[in-house]
């Protein structure tokens, strides 16, 4: 015999539709209250890709600084860098010295984690990379990124130097750079980092300098660079990479 639903069993199941909805679309709601996101939206010029002699993506690092304390913690890493994944390499200390000397030798992760493998992706291949990490809202913080393309050699770093007769052992070509910005954790506000020195790897250690004339085209690499203070969508599944929440505060 065939059961047919009432139009009172109708309306109660219209009911408890109504009620979970209702309950998903509060508990998303409130997800996102008092939520702050730092969004780290940067543009690759694929042309000085091309240009470079290995034609690889930059590697490239962004972490946070709280100023009062010091306490520096990763938003993101590339992945040949975080893993030390060289090609027959252990370690180019001269790919991302700054980041080195942080997170290494005299950091808070001088040995790879799985909080670090967290953070960590693989080199973005399209040109277009964005990455998000929540904070306090009303935090503020230094932010930093620093950037290699191996192989955009120059007149002041070749590939090989016929003065000293010494070739560019890691391929570094130009030394890295470090960007940064202080920011507020105050959603809507945007900030623009500025290029602040050469990261350099010598005699086993890191030494920031100003940038000089010696560095051409290297500046050309991220050719846009935007930070986002923004509060997250209500949204039930985030599309976009999110950095660890419970440390930035």
């Amino acid at each position: 015999m065939k059961k047919y639903l009432n139009k009172k069993t109708i309306f109660r199941l219209g009911v408890c539709g109504l009620v979970a909805g209702g309950l998903i679309v509060g508990f998303v709601l409130w997800r996102t209250k008092n939520r702050t996101q730092v969004e780290f939206n940067i543009h690759i010029n694929k042309e000085m890709i091309y240009l470079s002699t290995y034609s690889e993506p930059p590697q490239f690092a962004i972490w946070l600084e709280n100023p009062e304390t010091g306490q520096c913690q990763q938003v993101f890493v590339t992945y040949r860098v975080s893993r030390g994944d060289w090609e027959g390499k252990s370690d180019v200390p001269v790919a991302l010295p700054r980041w080195k000397a942080v997170f290494r030798d005299g950091g808070t992760l001088k040995e790879r984690t799985d909080d670090e493998i967290a953070v960590s992706g693989a080199t973005p291949k399209d040109e277009y990379f964005r990455v998000r990490a929540e904070v306090r809202p009303g935090s503020e913080w230094i932010c930093w990124i620093e950037m290699n393309l191996a192989g955009d050699y120059n007149e002041f770093y070749p590939q090989f130097n016929r003065q000293t007769f010494k070739e560019d052992e890691f391929a570094c070509g130009q030394p890295a750079l470090l960007y940064h910005a202080l920011i507020k954790a105050d959603a809507g506000l945007q900030f623009t980092p500025v290029v602040a020195s050469m990261s350099l790897w010598e005699e086993g250690k890191n030494r920031l300098a100003p940038v000089d004339e010696t560095i051409t085209n290297a500046t050309e690499v991220f050719d846009e660079i935007i930070i986002k203070i923004i509060k997250p969508k209500p949204v039930i599944i985030n599309k976009y990479r999110v950095g660890r929440q419970d440390v930035l505060n």
